[in-house]
């Protein structure tokens, strides 16, 4: 019997996606439920497993785009695992089928040799003649500063003319001694490419504004130094910066409800709860899951739900579902050693904060100055929606909760908070 595998809706909103990676090579026998390729819509890479045990016949090739629905391979289930033997051969072949550009070069040349090898004195010949300057293009090119193995000569025999050494100009500031010059041209992504259209479409769309403050970490260093041990032996999970700043972006969400509201059309809606997209870094790129009702989260609860997002988007396990829907993003750049960004908005949301590094900095406290961890903090947000004193007020309200976190964010009793 002959299965016919079809492209899976990702999700309502998508109609087509893109075979980037086949997992199994044509004739290959796949067991049920196995990982057969990677797809990327425009949210997500998703894995495609066999729908039955058998032979494959692959119906398209990577990089192509196709439709939800649309036949993508055959699998013949009668036939019998030691059937895929056969193609063993055709494998071992394969790379002098469709190998890379520079490989199918080589190949070619080797294979046209002795077919097309001149006469020894001949190939003396234009050997000479080739990437030879003229007496004229050789003075030119000398003056310049060019190496003639560095032109393609024009002349006969591939001789270099005075006008290819007229007309001869160095890279850009590269070297012409003959060092390495390639390049590679790759097909972004499905993912990537809807990431730059909307990044691009957020630039163009709003009026972004970007406000900055600045937060003493000391007191957080102090509460993590103090409960990190026993709260991982707890909770198995780090008590790390995140559940934090979580914590104070949705109470001051709830301060400041204009944030978490967005623009539709002539409309605006405004949300009474906070789903907070987190950027994680992910093999296929940066991925925004969404942590749910995350106003209703304790520290070990964004904890938790930050781990498990990020290693599904590590694995490539992440849905469509679980990107969709946040109504305020915090990226954390400083994991990566950013001082100081402009984080860009993830419409159709309004705001977004940017986390960034911790150096420690002198500061001014109770009149001395002295040094502290301070880390610099950006909000942007959609200046159309949200007002300067909202704004203003919604990153002091932040950092006011930043820096006195266990009046503001504990109740005044860490243990309890920390369920420890």
């Amino acid at each position: 019997m002959i299965l016919e595998m079809k492209v899976p809706s990702p999700g309502e909103s998508i109609k087509e996606v893109e075979i980037a990676t086949w997992l199994v090579k044509d004739g290959d026998y796949v067991e049920k439920d196995q990982a057969i390729a990677e797809v990327d819509s425009d949210k997500a890479t998703l894995e495609l497993p066999a729908e039955a045990s058998g032979v494959i016949t692959l119906k398209a090739s990577e990089g192509d785009t196709v439709a939800v629905g649309a036949v993508v391979c055959l699998i013949d289930t009668a036939a019998a695992k030691t059937a895929a033997a056969p193609a063993a051969p055709a494998i071992a072949e394969k790379p002098a089928e469709a190998p890379t550009r520079g490989v199918a070069e080589s190949s070619a040349a080797k294979a046209e040799a002795p077919k097309s090898a001149p006469a020894p004195a001949p190939a003396v010949v234009a050997t000479y003649a080739a990437q030879t300057p003229s007496p004229a293009a050789r003075k030119i090119l000398e003056e310049k500063n060019i190496q003639p193995s560095d032109i393609v000569g024009t002349g006969k025999g591939g001789r270099i003319t005075k006008d290819d050494a007229v007309n001869a100009v160095a890279s850009m500031g590269t070297p012409t001694t003959g060092g390495s010059r390639g390049s590679e041209r790759t097909k972004l992504s499905m993912l990537r490419r809807k990431v730059a259209e909307r990044l691009v479409s957020a630039k163009n769309e709003t009026a972004m504004l970007t406000t900055f403050n600045e937060v003493d970490m000391t007191n957080i260093y102090a509460l993590r130094e103090q409960y990190k041990d026993e709260f991982k032996n707890k909770h198995g999970v780090g008590l790390g910066f995140m559940s934090f700043f979580t914590k104070a972006v949705t109470r001051a969400l709830q301060l400041y409800p204009d944030v978490n509201s967005m623009i539709d059309g002539q409309e605006k809606i405004s949300y009474n709860f906070c789903d907070i997209s987190v950027a994680v870094s992910g093999p296929k790129g940066l991925m925004v899951p969404v942590m749910r009702n995350a106003e209703n989260l304790t520290f070990r609860g964004v904890e938790a739900e930050i781990k498990r997002l990020a290693l599904r988007a590590r694995d490539g396990q992440i849905t469509v579902d679980e990107m969709t829907g946040g109504t305020f993003t915090i990226s954390n750049g400083g994991v990566f050693g950013s001082m100081l960004s402009t984080p860009i908005i993830n419409p159709p949301q309004s705001g977004i904060l940017g986390m960034h590094n911790v150096v420690d900095r002198p500061i001014v406290r109770n009149g001395q100055i002295v040094i502290a961890p301070v880390m610099y903090v950006a909000l942007s947000y959609d200046h159309r929606i949200i007002d300067g004193r909202e704004s203003v007020g919604f990153l002091v309200a932040v950092k006011e909760a930043l820096e006195n976190p266990v009046e503001i964010l504990m109740d005044n009793n860490p243990k309890k908070a920390l369920e420890l």
